[in-house]
C-alpha cells in the first residue's frame, strides 16, 4: 500500500470519548475527518451507527469495533481511541476500552478489505491486545497495527501449526517467541441449506455460516440444496468432518450420507440470523457423545433412534409440509404456464378448455384435439389450434400431478426415500376419493409417520435389505390407501366441497376480506412458510376451477409482485435513504417484482425488517382487496405481468398492482425518513470475520 491505513493522527490514548457508542463513534469520525481520510465525519458516523443498530460490535475482552462503508471516506481507514472510561459496546463480557473504527469507501478494492479483515482476526490474539494496551505512544500503536496487517514472511513450520494458523511472524526487536506444540487439529463442519423456493434464503444462509465458520476458525463446507443445480459433497469430506449442520425449511436429500454425525438442525432463517451461535453448537457436538446424531441407517432404512438435533415437532411438520410444497411447484409453475400459452388467442383460445369435441364429455377439447389429431390431420382451426391443444393437455397432465406429488414429497420428508411410493398413493387417493388437496397434506404426513414407524419393527439382518424397496413401500400403501378410502376420505372430501362452495359463493365484502388476508400472508415473510401458504391456497384452486379460485390466483400474484416493486421504486424516488447495495438491489428488484418473484425484497426486509415488512404488507393487503373488488381472474400460477394474456381485465390487474406499490412506497420511504440513523453506508462483509 502507498499509504497507511492508520497513522498517528487517528491514534487517541487514554482519552474520555463519551458516555455512549454514538459519542465515541463520532470522535473517532471526526479523527478522521481530521486526517482527511473522510469528507463527512457525521455521515461516516451515521453509516456505523445504522451498522452498530443491526447487531452489537463488542468483542469479548474488552474490543469493539465500529464499522462502515461510506461514500464520504476517501481511502480505507482506521482510527483508534484507547478509552479512560470503558463504553458499552454490547460484548457479552462487559464495556469495551479499546475501539478501533475501520472505515471504507463505498467502492473499497479488494486489497483494502484483506488488510482490514486481517487487523479483525488479529484482535481475537491475547498477545495483539496486551500490546495496544501497554503501548507508550501513538507511533508504537501505529507499528503494531502495521504489522498485525502486513507481517513479514513468516518462516516455514509444521503443517500443523499452519493450518491452525498459529505461525506469525516476530515484532520488530522482539525476542523469537518460545515454541509452542502444535495445537488440536481444525474441527471441520459440513452444512447444508435449503429453503422452500432455493432462490435466496438458501445461498444467504450459506454465505452466512461461511463467514461465522471463517470467524472461528473452523474448515467448513457446505452444499446448497437450492433452485440452482447443486454440487453434492465429495464423500471424503463428509467423512472428515466432525459435525453437520442442517438449515433447512424443507428435507434434506441424501441425509443417509451422514448418518452418525452429530448435528444441529434448524430452519434456515435462524442460520442467517445466528451463524455463529450455530456454528459453535456444532463444534461443541462434535465433542459431545450424547449429542443428537443425524438419522438413517445408511441402508436406504429411516433410523427413528437419533434425536431431531435442535428441531421441535412443530417445526419438523412445517419442513415435511414444505419439502412437499417446494418439489410441486415446478410441476404447478410448468403445467400452468402451458396451459396459459394455449389460451393465446392465435393458438387455442380460451374455447380449448370446453368439452364440446367429446361426446361422452369425458374429455376437454384440447385433450381430444392431441388425442384423435396430428400433424397430418389437424383440427377445424388449423395448426395454431393443434398446437395449443397439445400444450394444454400436456400442461393439464402436469397439473394433475400436484396433488400425488405434494404428498409423495410430504412423505419423503418424514420417511425418506422409502416414504415416495406410499405418498404418493396417498395422493392419487385423495384425487380419486375427490379430497384433492387437503386429502394430499393429510394423506402424506400419515404415509411418512406410517413408513417412518414401520422401519422401527425388528426384522432379521436379511430381510431388513427387503425394507426399503418392498417391505415398507407395500405397507405404507396399504396402510394410507384403507386408511382414505374406508375413514378419511370422504370427510376430507366433504371439507374440500364446503371450502370449494364456500369460495366460489363469495361476493362483496367476504371476497375483499379474502383478499385482503391472502396480501397481506403473501408479504409476510417474502418466500417463507406464510407466504408459500397462500400460494399453495391459489393454485389448489387452479386445479379445482371455477371463477372465485382464478380470483383469489389473481390477488396471490398481484400482492406477490408488490414488494420488489414498491422497494425498487422507493430506491428511485429517495435513494439517500438506502445504502449503495440496496440501490443495486433495487435495480434488480424490477425485473423481479414484474416476473412475480417476491424474494427480491429479501435484501430490503433482512437489513431493515420492522420498516419493510409492514409497508409491504399495506400495499400488498390493498392489492388483494381491489382484485377481488375488480373481479380479476388469472389463469396461470406464475409469470407476473408476462402472463397479461391470461387475464380477464389485465388493465384492472396493472391498476391495483400500481396502488398497491405505491402505497408500499410511500410508507417505507415514510418509515426510513423518521429513521436518522439509516443513510448511505452498510457493512463491510469481510470485517464480519471478527464478530466470533
Amino acid at each position: 500500500m502507498s499509504e497507511q491505513i492508520i497513522t498517528t493522527q487517528t491514534v487517541s490514548l487514554d482519552v474520555d470519548a463519551g458516555a455512549d457508542p454514538a459519542a465515541v463513534i463520532g470522535y473517532l469520525a471526526e479523527a478522521l475527518q481530521a486526517a482527511g481520510r473522510t469528507t463527512d465525519a457525521a455521515d461516516l458516523t451515521r453509516g456505523a451507527l445504522a451498522r452498530e443498530a443491526k447487531s452489537a460490535t463488542g468483542l469479548p475482552g474488552g474490543i469493539a469495533i465500529p464499522h462502515a462503508r461510506a461514500e464520504s471516506v476517501t481511502e480505507a481507514s482506521l482510527a483508534m481511541a484507547r478509552l479512560s472510561a470503558k463504553v458499552d459496546f454490547g460484548a457479552p463480557d462487559g464495556p469495551a476500552d479499546l475501539v478501533f473504527l475501520i472505515a471504507a469507501p463505498s467502492g473499497g478494492a479488494s486489497e483494502h478489505m484483506k488488510l482490514l479483515s486481517s487487523l479483525a482476526r488479529s484482535l481475537v490474539r491475547p498477545d495483539f491486545v496486551a500490546s495496544l494496551r501497554e503501548a507508550e505512544s501513538d507511533d508504537r500503536v501505529v507499528q503494531l497495527v502495521d504489522q498485525a496487517i502486513n507481517p513479514a514472511p513468516a518462516q516455514p513450520v509444521a503443517s500443523t501449526a499452519a493450518a491452525t494458523g498459529a505461525a506469525t511472524a516476530p515484532a520488530a526487536g522482539a525476542s523469537p517467541p518460545t515454541p509452542e506444540p502444535a495445537g488440536p487439529e481444525r474441527k471441520s463442519i459440513v452444512a447444508i441449506t435449503a429453503c422452500p423456493t432455493g432462490i435466496a434464503h438458501t445461498y444467504m444462509a450459506a454465505d452466512a455460516l461461511k463467514y461465522a465458520a471463517e470467524r472461528a476458525d473452523i474448515d467448513f463446507h457446505v452444499e446448497t440444496q437450492g433452485s440452482s443445480a447443486t454440487i453434492a459433497f465429495d464423500p471424503q469430506v463428509i467423512a472428515n468432518a466432525d459435525a453437520v449442520i442442517f438449515a433447512t425449511d424443507v428435507g434434506v436429500k441424501g441425509k443417509e450420507r451422514f448418518h452418525g454425525k452429530p448435528v444441529i438442525s434448524s430452519g434456515v432463517k435462524r442460520a442467517i440470523n445466528e451463524p455463529d451461535e450455530m456454528i459453535a453448537e456444532a463444534v461443541a457436538a462434535s465433542d459431545n457423545p450424547n449429542a443428537a446424531v443425524v438419522a438413517g441407517s445408511g441402508d436406504g432404512v429411516p433410523d427413528s433412534t437419533a434425536e431431531a438435533g435442535g428441531v421441535g415437532f412443530g417445526k419438523q411438520v412445517q419442513q415435511a409440509l414444505m419439502t412437499g410444497v417446494s418439489y410441486m411447484i415446478p410441476f404447478v409453475a410448468a403445467g400452468g404456464l402451458l396451459m396459459a400459452l394455449a389460451f393465446l388467442p392465435f393458438l387455442g383460445g380460451y374455447e380449448i378448455a370446453n368439452s364440446t369435441l367429446d361426446t361422452s364429455g369425458a374429455l376437454n377439447d384440447g385433450q381430444f384435439i392431441a388425442l384423435n389429431n396430428s400433424l397430418w390431420d389437424l383440427p377445424a382451426g388449423g395448426l395454431g389450434q393443434y398446437i395449443g391443444a397439445v400444450l394444454f393437455a400436456v400442461g393439464g397432465l402436469a397439473m394433475s400431478m400436484l396433488v400425488p406429488v405434494l404428498a409423495g414429497y410430504i412423505s419423503f420428508a418424514i420417511a425418506d426415500r422409502p416414504g415416495i411410493a406410499p405418498g404418493f398413493v396417498a395422493g392419487l387417493v385423495s384425487v380419486a376419493v375427490g379430497a384433492s388437496f387437503i386429502g394430499g397434506l393429510v394423506g402424506g404426513l400419515i404415509a411418512g409417520v406410517a413408513c417412518f414407524w414401520i422401519a422401527r419393527l425388528p426384522l432379521p439382518q436379511w430381510a431388513r435389505g427387503l425394507m426399503p424397496v418392498v417391505i415398507i413401500p407395500l405397507l405404507g400403501s396399504l396402510i394410507i390407501g384403507v386408511l382414505l378410502y374406508m375413514l378419511l376420505g370422504k370427510p376430507l372430501a366433504w371439507v374440500t366441497d364446503q371450502m370449494t362452495d364456500g369460495l366460489n359463493s363469495m361476493s362483496g365484502g367476504s371476497a375483499i376480506i379474502l383478499g385482503i388476508v391472502l396480501g397481506l400472508m403473501m408479504c409476510f415473510d417474502l418466500g417463507g412458510p406464510v407466504n408459500k401458504a397462500a400460494y399453495l391456497f391459489a393454485t389448489a384452486g387452479l386445479a379445482i376451477g371455477g371463477n372465485a379460485q382464478l380470483e383469489i390466483m389473481a390477488a396471490v400474484m398481484c400482492a406477490g409482485m408488490v414488494p420488489p416493486l414498491a422497494l425498487a421504486l422507493a430506491t428511485v424516488l429517495r435513494p439517500k435513504l438506502f445504502t449503495e447495495p440496496e440501490r443495486e438491489n433495487g435495480k434488480a428488484a424490477w425485473l423481479l417484482g414484474a416476473s412475480f418473484i417476491s424474494e427480491g425484497a429479501i435484501p430490503f426486509a433482512a437489513t431493515d425488517p420492522f420498516r419493510v415488512i409492514p409497508s409491504m404488507m399495506a400495499g400488498g393487503a390493498l392489492s388483494g382487496a381491489l382484485i377481488m373488488a375488480f373481479g380479476v381472474t388469472q389463469r396461470a400460477p406464475h409469470g407476473g405481468i408476462f402472463v397479461f394474456f391470461t387475464m380477464n381485465h389485465w388493465v384492472l390487474f396493472l391498476v391495483a398492482l400500481a396502488a398497491g406499490t405505491a402505497l408500499s412506497a410511500f410508507l417505507v420511504v415514510a418509515a426510513k425518513q423518521w429513521n436518522t440513523a439509516r443513510k448511505e453506508a452498510t457493512t463491510v462483509p469481510e470485517l464480519e470475520t471478527v464478530a466470533a
